[in-house]
């Protein structure tokens, strides 16, 4: 049976941002549970994607930040999602920053957060993965703790990274968030090169004790210029890391200069990035050369957002900020293109 979303959606947007993400992903639950919900179907055969080793129903996720805890998992898979992303999570529980976090910039179809990576840590996500029945391709997204100096973050990586290796289908590494103070550091110079290395030694040992091979991906900052993304692409060569996010949100205010929320703190995402991020797809796939594949977040609103994306050499694509505004039917208005 299904739901008329548009009352449901009216009134969410009238709830303070923090307090209807929470009362959404509940009443999803909800109905998932009690069969009243039905979302869009993933989609044909015709649009599957095979991507790092991974074969994905269709080439539109969820990106991190929605369901950080993955206290929602088998609820937004019953919306049509070709693979799902959750957390951020980090090695210890944290109530990040203080509130008001989030804010909503609903002209511009933009929100600017600084949550500061709120979680239940580690081993809770774990826990909800482990009980969950959805079999489909998860992405596990880690962090580290805001007590953590720069120097020790390494090690927070990597203890994220054993605790979710056997539940995770890809672990994307996030040192891209502006909201962790220090934190956007690791995408240069030898911090990155020291992470990276850490990571795929890890990784080599967690593929020999459990048999089988888990990609790592990195996701990057959209205000990197464009001699730091090349820069950042050797490196992931060097590596031989297995894929890249491009982009996290933007510090910039491009787009929403004479918004009065603009003065407020925190990362920017939505429409305003559309084409800011677009370029930086289009630098990274060239300097990777095509060696290693990029999806493509931020600013992904509309049918031809996605196109743009996958001509610039996206081989998928994530949303967050546009479901907001547009409810689940963007999935299958996605999936239709």
């Amino acid at each position: 049976m299904g739901i008329d979303q548009g009352w449901m959606y009216s009134l969410l947007l009238k709830l303070p941002p923090e307090i209807a993400h929470a009362v959404a992903l509940k009443g999803l639950k909800a109905l998932h549970r009690l069969h009243l919900y039905q979302g869009s179907n993933p989609g044909p055969s015709v649009l599957q994607r095979t991507v790092m080793g991974l074969t994905f129903p269709n080439p539109v996720g969820l990106a991190a930040g929605l369901d950080k805890n993955g206290d929602y998992i088998d609820a937004l898979a019953s919306l049509g999602f070709g693979f799902l992303e959750i957390g951020t999570v980090t090695p210890q529980p944290q109530s990040g920053n203080p509130k008001p976090r989030l804010f909503r910039l609903p002209e511009a179809h933009a929100l600017i957060n600084r949550m500061g990576f709120n979680n239940k840590g580690v081993d809770y996500l774990v826990d909800r993965v482990s009980t969950a029945r959805y079999q489909g391709i998860l992405g596990i997204n880690i962090g580290k703790n805001k007590t953590t100096p720069a120097e020790r973050a390494v090690d927070d990586y990597i203890y994220c990274l054993r605790k979710v290796y056997p539940y995770a289908s890809y672990i994307t590494i996030n040192i891209s968030s502006p909201n962790t103070q220090g934190l956007r550091q690791l995408q240069f110079g030898e911090e990155l090169d020291r992470l990276l290395q850490a990571l795929k030694f890890e990784q080599r040992e967690l593929e020999q004790h459990y048999q089988c091979y888990k990609p790592i991906v990195v996701k990057l900052s959209p205000d990197l210029s464009l001699d730091e993304i090349r820069d950042i692409a050797g490196k992931l060569l060097l590596n031989n890391i297995d894929g890249v996010i491009a982009c996290n949100t933007t510090v910039g205010r491009e787009g929403v200069e004479k918004n009065p929320l603009a003065q407020e703190a925190g990362g920017l995402s939505g429409q305003p990035l559309t084409t800011k991020n677009r370029k930086v797809m289009e630098t990274l796939v060239t300097a990777l050369q095509q060696k290693i594949p990029v999806i493509g977040v931020g600013g992904i609103t509309t049918r031809e957002d996605m196109e743009a994306a996958f001509n610039v050499g996206a081989e998928l694509v994530q949303v967050y900020t546009a479901l907001i505004y547009q409810g689940p039917g963007l999935i299958g208005k996605l999936l239709k293109a």
